[in-house]
């Protein structure tokens, strides 16, 4: 008999769009940390949980191992990525040129609603620091970012976007480690979007560059701090921070 796998603490599901919510809802549990680097994802054991059958966990596992989220392993299933410090600057890399443009582009379609929307969201970040929810700050977080790129109405450049959503959702995740004041996250967005209201595109540029730049900077220190392997080449390793239940 096959040793039953533990309880992950995943949600019901309803019928429509189930390779979808089976998706959204892996995709949560590796940001959250309840399914951590490395670790496989067990479909008949997950499938039991949510009440399905196997085949929708598995078409769903296969939708984030194109999304780099997961990987397979042939014969032995789906496991969840391990980021190393190579995909860390190539997220970032990527990201700080898409996000130039997006900005630029979100400064010249700035509507008065627009202006509002971002403004919103920018007190909702503020407010999801006083909750104790590490999760729904990055998602947050995320949608601040994805905000910029709906305005940019640029539809290929938001697909883009994202593409690198579950990656990103994973490495924004660390940036609650690197302050003390949770406040700190939201604060690092207002000469962002100071910027783009004025609609200068060289300060646009700046301000993304500064913003994205530094994260990048802080989250490779903080890989390299956690893991000292993780700068070579032929020691890859899976981030897992225990503090706030993110990884990376």
């Amino acid at each position: 008999m096959r040793p039953m796998s533990l309880p992950v603490g995943l949600p019901a599901v309803a019928d429509s769009d189930l390779v979808g919510q089976v998706a959204r809802i892996l995709t949560q549990a590796v940001v959250q940390g309840r399914l951590p680097p490395g670790s496989k994802v067990v479909e008949a054991g997950i499938a039991r949980e949510l009440g399905i059958s196997r085949a929708p966990v598995r078409e769903a596992a296969r939708l984030l191992e194109k999304q780099g989220l997961l990987v397979a392993k042939p014969r032995h299933g789906f496991f969840v990525r391990k980021l190393e410090i190579k995909n860390i600057d190539e997220i970032y890399d990527l990201r700080l040129c898409i996000e130039r443009h997006a900005g630029v582009l979100a400064a010249r379609n700035l509507t008065n609603d627009a202006r509002d929307a971002l403004r919103r969201q920018l007190d909702i970040l503020h407010k999801t620091a006083d909750l104790d929810d590490p999760a729904r700050q990055v998602e947050e977080d995320y949608r601040f970012h994805r905000l910029i790129f709906e305005i940019a109405d640029n539809s290929r450049l938001l697909r883009l976007f994202d593409d690198l959503a579950a990656e990103l959702r994973m490495v924004i995740g660390l940036i609650g480690r690197l302050y003390d004041d949770p406040h700190e996250i939201a604060r690092t967005h207002e000469p962002l979007l100071a910027a783009i209201e004025a609609g200068h595109p060289e300060r646009i540029t700046a301000h993304v560059d500064h913003h994205i730049g530094h994260a990048w900077r802080e989250v490779g220190k903080l890989v390299r701090e956690l893991t000292p392997a993780a700068g070579n080449a032929a020691s890859p390793s899976g981030i897992l921070i225990p503090t706030n239940g993110v990884t990376v």
